[in-house]
């Protein structure tokens, strides 16, 4: 029976990949660098892939100076050997033209190089060129290559040495529970990596040591040939010959090593950071200020050698003061950060480090709320300088609770080097919550909407709401308040950011220990409230909500800037519905009806009525019948996404003319879509109110300024 071929549509898939033309550049220009050895090339043509070939010599030297870790260039490798091969063919191609032409040889990369070298071409310029070129080879051969082939040798022997107890530390950590397999295979990928990178490296320096080798060889040829083609071959002069072609030899020479030369030292850059992370600028710079008294030390010697006859006093003496003038600021830095961490610790904002001990009992919590300040902005915080950041924020505290009903915990403040000299940064338990950067000395002018007369200063944005602003020095205040402007101060700036930042995460705060704070302290006076909501034992016996769905509640009506301080409210809703249900979303907003004077209050003008909009009745029946709930029991709508798109677009259109006739934006819906209207919204706009029905009390009236419906 004969053989039947069938269709590989794999095969063919691959095959149409394999015809994409970005493919084949790669795969094309190394088949082209091989042809070069035998094909010649054009001068103009030599003299491009000559100034390529020092570009990628640079690039590659530079990408090193940058990388994170050394084994994030796994293709060093790779493109260590073609780049080498890449020089050597174009050292190969100049050879041919340079005897071919002789005089008559015009490539303009090789006779820059030799006249930057020689100079006028005289006896003195060559002799002087020859042995410039000889010094350089010597120093990329004796030092650079010799350096980091011998690295790379002992990087890449106790790599592999290491590989095997690295592997067994692993699978200890998978087996006591420490990782999980995900975790083992990826530290055990980027283990194999590294062994794999520093063995080939180990191979590829071998590269540089032989295109070395064999420059010196190519550059000897060149001026032997060409003395001889020239004298004997063209009947030239043997000085002549000899002026021509060791000029020409030293420029190609010099051309083709140069590159060489940023190849080695790349290369010796990468085998010599084996242990170090982080840019080398950043660990330059880390390491290098740690300790002033060395730099007190080297200026004091500098000065010293200036004092004796002998030395150049105007070369000593600035060099001293420089380094004096970088000890002094290094010593100042310190003992700011010392007066700093002092002052926090006196003040209570801080907590005073504790002594390290040989056995860890348990790790110290997060901090609820944390500020971290930049270097520049530490007067805001000092006693000394009035610490009008400290007043602020015990302000912003005591506001929050009036208006949120929660106490927020002290909050820590500490300097962070990492952070520029004028920024800052809210952290809620180690997490960003918001940040920004402060002018000192200046303030933040804001556009509320009716400036007559715009001011010229720096432009920015408001870190809190995100609004254009104006950075003015402080003699232009009063003019940019008669203009119309709004003139922040830098410490109002931080405490209002802080403030909303707590609005927008006061249910990230609310946690267990807070909510049994509140309820212990409203037991003493409603005890029979907090008995009927919450079970005595906090388990679900029937009698009542254990502690976390009452956090769950409180959550859920924090998450929309609703004020939980109206507590006993709150619990007589939930006391209501507790032994008929216990899910939280149904208690949160069987909360927010009990609420309703303080929701109609918040969003309602000074003659108590409500500017709301409401949605078309089909589109919130539409809303209605797309209810969802994912495996954890949240409940979301789930319409078609182009249906979403387009009743997203709508409500913007709505809000945007609502906003523009300045009222707040609120839509008013029935009971059984507030919530999932609301959960809508929240990416989009997480800004517009969601009221229901029931939540609207007799005392408001409500006036329909728009409808949502569907184009």
């Amino acid at each position: 029976m004969a053989d039947v071929v069938r269709p590989n549509p794999a095969g063919a898939e691959t095959s149409r990949r394999g015809l994409n033309t970005r493919d084949m550049y790669i795969p094309f220009g190394v088949i082209l660098v091989v042809i070069m050895f035998i094909i010649p090339l054009p001068t103009m043509i030599l003299d491009a892939l000559m100034a390529m070939n020092l570009t990628l010599s640079l690039l590659i030297l530079l990408k090193v100076l940058y990388d994170k870790k050394p084994t994030d260039f796994t293709l060093f490798p790779v493109a260590l050997l073609v780049v080498t091969v890449f020089s050597l063919a174009l050292n190969v191609s100049s050879t041919r033209l340079i005897l071919t032409q002789g005089a008559r040889f015009d490539g303009k990369m090789i006779k820059a190089f030799s006249t930057f070298v020689t100079g006028s071409g005289d006896t003195k310029g060559l002799v002087t060129g020859f042995v410039i070129f000889i010094v350089i080879i010597a120093v990329q051969a004796v030092v650079i290559t010799k350096g980091a082939t011998r690295i790379s040798e002992v990087a890449a022997r106790f790599t592999l040495d290491s590989l095997p107890g690295k592997q067994m530390a692993i699978d200890a950590e998978y087996n006591s529970g420490a990782i999980d397999q995900k975790e083992s295979l990826l530290r055990k990928e980027l283990l194999q990596r590294e062994s794999d990178f520093y063995g080939s490296m180990d191979g590829a320096s071998k590269f540089i040591s032989g295109s070395v080798k064999v420059g010196i060889l190519i550059t000897v040829v060149n001026i032997l040939g060409g003395i001889i083609i020239g004298s004997t071959l063209n009947g030239e002069p043997i000085s002549s010959a000899l002026g021509t072609y060791v000029s020409f030899s030293i420029g190609d020479g010099l051309i083709s090593q140069f590159p060489s030369l940023l190849i080695s030292t790349a290369m010796g850059i990468v085998v010599a950071r084996a242990a170090a992370t982080g840019e080398l600028t950043e660990q330059v710079g880390q390491q290098f200020s740690q300790n002033a008294r060395i730099y007190w030390i080297a200026a004091v010697v500098l000065f010293g050698l200036g004092l004796l006859p002998i030395f150049p006093k105007f070369v000593l003496f600035p060099l001293s003061g420089l380094i004096g003038y970088y000890a002094y600021r290094l010593t100042s830095l310190k003992k700011k950060k010392a007066d700093f961490d002092e002052m926090m610790t006196r003040t209570g904002e801080a907590k005073k480090p504790k002594e390290e001990t040989a056995e860890v009992s348990h790790m110290e919590p997060l901090d609820p709320l944390s500020l971290e300040l930049g270097f520049g902005l530490i007067p805001l915080v000092d006693k000394d300088k009035g610490a009008e950041l400290l007043e602020r924020m015990q302000g912003v505290r005591r506001q929050t609770a009036l208006d949120l009903g929660i106490v927020i915990p002290k909050i820590r403040i500490v300097d962070n080097m990492l952070l520029g000299s004028a920024e800052y940064c809210f952290k809620i338990r180690g997490v960003d919550a918001g940040r920004g950067a402060i002018r000192m000395g200046y303030y933040l002018c804001i556009n509320p909407g009716t400036v007559k007369e715009e001011l010229a200063g720096e432009k920015t944005r408001d870190p809190a709401f995100g609004l254009p602003a104006l950075w003015i020095s402080e003699d232009k205040r009063d003019e940019a308040e008669r203009a119309g402007y709004t003139v922040v101060d830098p410490p109002s700036i931080i405490a209002t950011h802080l403030t909303e930042s707590i609005k927008r995460h006061a249910a990230e705060l609310l946690d267990r220990q807070a909510t049994k704070a509140i309820l212990d302290g409203l037991r003493k006076d409603y005890s029979a409230v907090v008995d009927e909501a919450v079970s005595p034992l906090n388990q679900r016996d029937g009698h009542g909500l254990v502690l976390g769905d009452v956090q769950k509640v409180l959550q859920g009506l924090l998450r929309e800037q609703v004020s939980i301080r109206n507590m006993v409210s709150v619990l007589e809703a939930v006391a209501d519905f507790a032994h008929l249900t216990t899910d939280t979303r149904f208690l949160t907003e069987k909360a927010r009806q009990a609420l309703g004077s303080q929701l109609c209050l918040q969003y309602a003008d000074d003659e108590r009525k409500l500017h709301v909009l409401t949605l078309d009745p089909s589109l919130e029946q539409k809303i209605i019948d797309s209810k969802a709930q994912n495996s954890s029991g949240e409940v979301f709508s789930a319409l078609e996404p182009n249906l979403h798109k387009a009743w997203i677009n709508a409500l913007r259109r709505s809000v945007e003319a609502v906003r523009k006739q300045g009222y707040t934006p609120v839509i008013l819906c029935s009971e059984s879509a507030r919530y999932l209207v609301k959960t809508a919204l929240d990416r989009e706009l997480p800004e517009v109110a969601v009221l229901s029905v029931p939540e609207i009390v007799q005392d408001f009236t409500v006036e329909s300024i728009g409808v949502i419906r569907l184009e």
